[in-house]
């Protein structure tokens, strides 16, 4: 038998593969950083055998409360995953599953790699609609790739879509591509109506750094770039920086950023309640956009989520504060679950890419009702 991680989002360190029964393993931390709790690795030659997998360090992972009631995803063929039996102590995380080939994977969430990153941007930038922008390099000197979709005219409103901040959410950027492909669809009378009203800014993967690099939130020096958004610099977070210059360049009327909540088992959304300049004008738009996006897609609920901030106690440092805050507009993170949801469960996926892609495409209905709305 043999564990493997050297890839494209590989992590994991092995302590002991010499019997199935007592795979014992470890998951690397973020560089430069504590955070840890994305895994993804390869397992092989143990086609038939009865394999237990212990992630011995689970207990001092930077959610463990994630690790409750949820199971791992497994695939034989990269592209189908499915949830496997998974059990956590507080201590040690238990994945117990009998290979049916000798080459199977397990991960945290089901990858979305730099590869298909790339296929992502090169599909859309064939469509004539799509203007590509290269924003600069990483630390890594990978490529920030942003996606313009509608003309440029001044009168229109600027759309904003961002996600991946934290690379090891990867229902975000499946979340995204659900969204660029409605957007896309020149048969959608939806996407048609939404693209004359709007032009649409789209950065699929804000951290490509820590997307290849098997990170679960930071990038290659260990920023946190969602922990950026006041003062940005070249050397600790360019992502943020390129995205944010450009942002003041054209204009921005509506934000949203997409992630995942390792504990939660709920989709749903949090704003920027706690900037000074909140209102009940405000409360209403974005209470309007929760309302109807679980209207349009019933995996979207909006009892459960974060505590909200009091007025005027909000952190600048985050995206969706700063944004709001800066730009005068709804800004909102959506948030995904790394589990099954709660109330609308499917037990052999739980949450997946696939329902990521639905709610992504349910946003542009709602993105839709809001422009008329306003």
């Amino acid at each position: 038998m043999q564990i493997s991680s050297q890839f494209d989002a590989g992590n994991i360190d092995v302590v002991q593969c010499e019997h199935a029964a007592d795979i014992q393993l470890r998951i690397r931390k973020d560089n430069q950083s504590d955070f840890y709790q994305w895994f993804h690795f390869r397992l092989t030659g143990a086609e038939g055998q009865d394999c237990t997998l212990k992630i011995t360090n689970a207990g001092q992972a930077a959610y463990v409360d994630g690790f409750k009631g949820y199971q791992a995803v497994a695939s034989y063929d990269r592209e189908n995953w499915f949830r496997v039996d998974t059990s956590f102590d507080g201590s040690t995380l238990c994945i117990t599953h009998t290979p049916a080939t000798n080459s199977i994977y397990f991960a945290y969430f089901a990858p979305y790699s730099m590869e298909r990153h790339a296929d992502l941007i090169s599909w859309a930038s064939t469509d004539n609609r799509v203007t590509y922008e290269h924003l600069g390099h990483t630390l890594d000197g990978q490529d920030m790739d942003l996606l313009i979709i509608g003309d440029q005219a001044a009168s229109k409103k600027k759309y904003w879509v961002i996600g991946r901040q934290h690379p090891g959410e990867t229902m975000a950027e499946w979340c995204i591509e659900g969204f660029l492909e409605r957007l896309l669809d020149a048969d959608d009378p939806i996407a048609r109506e939404a693209l004359a009203r709007a032009t649409f800014y789209v950065v699929p993967n804000m951290n490509p750094d820590g997307s290849r690099r098997g990170h679960l939130r930071t990038n290659a020096v260990g920023s946190n770039l969602n922990r950026e958004w006041l003062n940005p610099t070249a050397e600790a977070s360019p992502e943020v920086l390129y995205v944010l210059n450009k942002m003041k360049a054209v204009g921005l009327d509506f934000c949203l950023d997409v992630h995942g909540d390792e504990a939660l088992p709920y989709n749903f959304i949090a704003g920027a309640e706690g900037i000074e300049a909140w209102s009940d004008a405000k409360q209403a738009e974005l209470d309007f956009y929760k309302h109807t996006l679980m209207a349009v897609n019933p995996d979207f609920q909006v009892a459960h989520g974060y505590a909200v901030d009091k007025p005027g106690t909000a952190n600048l440092t985050i995206c969706t504060n700063f944004i709001a805050h800066t730009f005068d507009c709804l800004a909102m993170t959506l948030e995904m679950p790394f589990k099954d949801t709660v109330e609308t469960p499917e037990p052999m996926a739980g949450w997946s890419p696939a329902r990521s892609k639905h709610l992504g495409a349910a946003n542009l209905d709602v993105m839709l009702q809001f422009m008329k709305r306003a």
